[in-house]
């Protein structure tokens, strides 16, 4: 009897520690500048643990050291011209970049370890918007509507060459269409499979690194030439969110948060009419089994502990893009710096 009575009082203090122990959440986050210049950065990579690469506006990229916090910047012309950059991507072995507007200029770090121009292209509504790569061979990078169909380049050759799909082999799209050139982030991979975000709201989806596509419609907002999916993320195959909105009525906030828990087959909004309005860029916290979200956008950064349900504002500190460097730290980069974020609980 007296054994029993123990065991009871012990299973007692067990559930009871249970019951208390919560999952750990953000609450604060503090904002360290590590690089400043009168530049815009929207596109920022991590190469490894130690090297954050970037490049930005006025033909800027180059690197922070993530340990000591050094920079190293150069500066990219081409002829007569300063290109504007907001895409980057990266293999184990080479860096890329590619420029907005005509002519489109895509960099792969040489053999000498110059940046080399491996790919152009010349058009009145040429514009890239973003890239990533499946795995050190394949890649692709995604722009605006040209010839009646987005733009879709591929590279099976750790890219030294790469190719545009033709129109007839992409889904048809809806007149302009395109991607927005906001923080590098309207494409995801995992595994064999890509999905892009659009202007128009819908998503390109690719299961075969992007041999196929599809065209699969969205509820998220796109009433106006300023609205659409500005950034994607995916925490697993089936699990994904996308964030949109209008920056030229960040407020709003109907209609540009949706969710995906079947791979990107169908979407639904969430915390629909609740903050953030309009945001440029959302990634899954990592480990938080796609509990933890945040984005940021140039009003703030914005967390959720639910998967997305709610939402809170941490910081009113504006960036246009961030990656996570593990579970608590992050680098931003918006108009003028690139910073280190560290969350807190």
């Amino acid at each position: 009897m007296r054994l029993f009575t123990v065991l009871f009082f012990l299973c007692c203090i067990s559930i009871s520690c249970s019951d208390q122990i919560k999952p750990q959440f953000f609450t604060s986050v503090a904002v360290e500048d590590v690089f400043e210049d009168s530049v815009s950065i929207r596109a920022i990579e991590f190469l490894d643990s130690n090297t954050l690469a970037f490049a930005g506006s006025g033909g800027i990229y180059g690197t922070v050291d993530v340990p000591s916090g050094k920079v190293r910047t150069n500066i990219m012309k081409y002829d007569s011209i300063t290109p504007s950059f907001r895409a980057v991507g990266h293999t184990a072995t080479d860096f890329f970049m590619l420029s907005i507007g005509s002519p489109a200029l895509l960099y792969k770090t040489g053999e000498s370890g110059k940046m080399e121009l491996v790919y152009s292209e010349v058009g009145e509504t040429v514009f890239y918007d973003a890239m990533m790569f499946w795995n050190d061979r394949e890649g692709l990078a995604v722009g605006d509507t040209v010839d009646g169909c987005m733009s879709i380049i591929i590279t099976r050759d750790a890219g030294q060459t790469w190719n545009k799909i033709p129109c007839s082999q992409l889904p048809k799209g809806s007149y302009g269409e395109g991607a927005f050139a906001a923080s590098n982030t309207n494409i995801e991979i995992k595994g064999n499979q890509a999905w892009i975000g659009t202007t128009s709201g819908s998503i390109y989806h690719s299961k075969d690194k992007g041999k196929t596509w599809e065209s699969i419609a969205t509820p998220m907002k796109n009433d106006v030439d300023t609205q659409g999916i500005y950034s994607i993320d995916f925490y697993d195959e089936n699990l994904g969110i996308a964030i949109g909105g209008d920056y030229t009525q960040p407020e709003i906030n109907q209609g540009n948060k949706m969710k995906t828990v079947n791979g990107g087959a169908a979407w639904s909004l969430i915390a629909d009419g609740e903050n953030p309005g309009y945001r440029s860029c959302i990634q899954f916290v990592p480990n938080s089994k796609g509990k933890g979200i945040v984005a940021v956008g140039f009003t703030g950064i914005s967390y959720s502990s639910d998967g997305g349900v709610h939402w809170q504002q941490l910081s009113d500190e504006g960036f246009y893009t961030f990656r996570f460097l593990n579970d608590s730290i992050a680098f931003a980069a918006g108009k003028n710096r690139i910073s280190k974020l560290t969350f807190k609980n």
